[in-house]
């Protein structure tokens, strides 16, 4: 059960790029995270709102909306603005869901707030919300890499052996999910943060 005093996530939002070139690159497993959580749902049916696909459903009796941005990485903002405005929400109801350079591959980290980091999706999140007050969960996709390699790193497509290492980390991620939904996020950062 959550604490009564923290705001009940609501709105899970996975980042990525659209188009299918861009499919099981590391920028996209957020997006990938989101489709986990969408199949253990049993969802199959995606709508068009927000300039992205969303899907509702329920996660331990709590309605949730989830949403894959379509308009590209660095203009996020765009979906997670028209979402949070359109169900009323607050941005500390939003869970966003991103890479990480800066992290080992697989390694998750759960945080209430915080900086972009120099991450474009949530540099465009924090520029149309007006806050960094928003949680979010990144999953490294390895590094360390220099600024003139990150384009090509975050857009390369991940190895057999990486994802081998990488596809069960993504499995605990929606787990986080789940537990960020159910039990509220201190408990969520406390069983996944490691």
């Amino acid at each position: 059960m959550t604490d009564a005093f923290e705001p009940r996530i609501q709105l899970i939002l996975g980042l990525g790029n659209p188009p299918r070139e861009y499919a099981g690159t590391r920028h996209n497993v957020g997006a990938d995270v989101v489709d986990r959580v969408a199949a253990r749902m049993g969802i199959r049916t995606w709508s068009h709102r927000w300039r992205s696909l969303s899907a509702e459903g329920h996660i331990g009796g709590c309605k949730v909306t989830l949403v894959k941005p379509m308009t590209y990485m660095n203009r996020s903002g765009l979906a997670a603005q028209a979402a949070l405005q359109e169900l009323r929400l607050l941005p500390s109801q939003l869970l966003v869901l991103a890479d990480d350079v800066n992290l080992e591959l697989g390694r998750l980290r759960l945080r209430r707030k915080g900086s972009a980091g120099g991450h474009l999706g949530l540099e465009s999140i924090v520029q149309h919300l007006g806050t960094t007050d928003f949680p979010r969960l990144r999953i490294g996709v390895g590094g360390p890499v220099t600024r003139a390699q990150l384009v090509e790193h975050v857009l390369s497509t991940l190895s057999d052996e990486e994802l081998e290492v990488l596809s069960p980390r993504l499995d605990e991620a929606a787990d986080a999910v789940y537990d960020c939904v159910r039990v509220g996020i201190d408990h969520a950062m406390n069983a996944h943060n490691r």
